[in-house]
């Protein structure tokens, strides 16, 4: 129930919001990838979930250009 939530604030989002959020969530990748490289990172499975995340927010960008055809 959790992801369906965050699917759908992601749906009432605007076309821009969601490039930032997808950015954001990209930054934070690239940081969690270093971490694991180091060795610093503890939960390992974030990276999982944030893979999925920005799978799920550029789903929603497609669905607004194919929509705004």
């Amino acid at each position: 129930m959790k992801i369906n939530k965050y699917v759908e604030d992601l749906r009432s989002k605007s076309a821009a919001e969601l490039n930032q959020e997808l950015v954001a969530a990209k930054k934070e990748l690239f940081n969690l990838r270093f971490q694991n490289a180091t060795n610093q990172l503890d939960n390992t499975s974030r990276i999982k979930e944030v893979r999925k995340n920005i799978a799920r927010i550029q789903t929603v960008i497609s669905e607004l250009s194919k929509a705004s055809k």
